[in-house]
């Protein structure tokens, strides 16, 4: 139990699909003007991701290995079809339409495939399941924080609620895809820096002796030495 606990936090900072695996980004950068998108479509790949790395976990004795990629796209597409209808049916209709294509996407999406093929075919059910919802709920946070900013930065709002109620104009910059870029990469930086001091903090920081960096080796262009 503890193991797969730590599989379920991993995905929320250590290994956030987003942030450190870098996958996932057409969403994240698509879907996440408004922070309600963020959590929509975060929510629908976490349950994807919990469900189909069960079905892999349990069946990946009895599936052969030339045709796992196939199986487990079928598995993956048949919980996408159920959050689609489910969506539908009861989801607020000004966020199924905002979700829209990226909602069946979700069958490609490099994240819940990747995990079936690295972590569910490899570990116990329980496990699976554990590290789906880690995942998942690293995407949603990333998204939810993502779309926060952006809706924040770009017109003063949060979640639809006007938070500064003299701002009338609207930035565009923040709601646009180079805005995304922009703030993806200030988080990213901000991640980097965390993760920089805690390795100095806890004495884990290698720095190469001088005229042994990167700069002077050259090992990967033996011809401009």
């Amino acid at each position: 139990m503890l193991t797969a606990l730590k599989d379920l936090v991993r995905g929320i900072w250590k290994e956030n699909p987003v942030l450190v695996l870098l996958l996932g980004t057409c969403p994240t950068l698509a879907l996440t003007t408004q922070a309600i998108n963020g959590i929509g479509m975060g929510l629908a790949v976490t349950f994807v991701l919990a469900c189909s790395n069960f079905v892999v976990s349990c069946i990946k004795t009895i599936v052969p290995q030339r045709i796992r990629i196939p199986v487990y796209i079928v598995v993956i597409a048949t919980f996408v079809t159920i959050v689609d209808f489910l969506m539908q049916a009861y989801a607020p209709a000004s966020l199924y339409d905002a979700l829209g294509i990226f909602i069946p996407l979700i069958v490609v999406n490099c994240i819940v495939l990747g995990r079936a093929e690295a972590f569910a075919s490899k570990n116990n059910p329980l496990r699976s399941i554990f590290d789906g919802i880690g995942m998942g709920l690293g995407f949603t946070l990333t998204l939810t924080m993502l779309g926060m900013l952006r809706e924040f930065l770009s017109s003063g709002s949060l979640f639809g609620v006007k938070v500064i109620t003299a701002w009338q104009t609207d930035f565009l910059l923040p709601a646009a895809a180079p805005g995304a870029f922009i703030i993806v990469g200030c988080i990213l930086g901000f991640r980097n820096y965390l993760t920089r001091r805690a390795a100095v903090k806890a004495g884990k920081l290698y720095i190469p002796p001088d005229g042994l960096d990167c700069r002077h080796c050259m090992i990967c262009n033996p011809d401009e030495k």
